[in-house]
């Protein structure tokens, strides 16, 4: 009986030694060229990254608004494509079979 309970004990203690081995070395084997990253990818920060400013605005846009001659114009060339496409009869692909 003590036989038995002795090879349990060093079971346990080599399948945790091995655990612990195999979880503090993780980081570095996945740094190992061929394992880990592939040769390509760029290289890490040698800092973390700061967090977002999400309360920070844009700036207002200072853009002028479009003038009312281009947007007749551009609403006419709309109108114009879609009536030569209603006259023509032809049905728009949609996609599905």
């Amino acid at each position: 009986m003590p036989v038995d309970r002795t090879i349990r004990l060093w079971s346990l203690a080599v399948l945790l030694a091995s655990a612990l081995a195999l979880g503090s070395c993780s980081t570095q084997i996945a740094d190992m060229p061929g394992v880990g990253l592939p040769s390509d990818a760029p290289q890490r920060p040698k800092e973390a990254g700061a967090y977002m400013p999400v309360h920070d605005l844009p700036p207002e846009r200072d853009e002028a608004v479009m003038k009312p001659a281009e947007l007749a114009k551009i609403q006419a060339e709309l109108v114009a494509a879609r009536d030569r496409q209603a006259s023509t009869g032809a049905v728009p692909k949609t996609g599905t079979k």
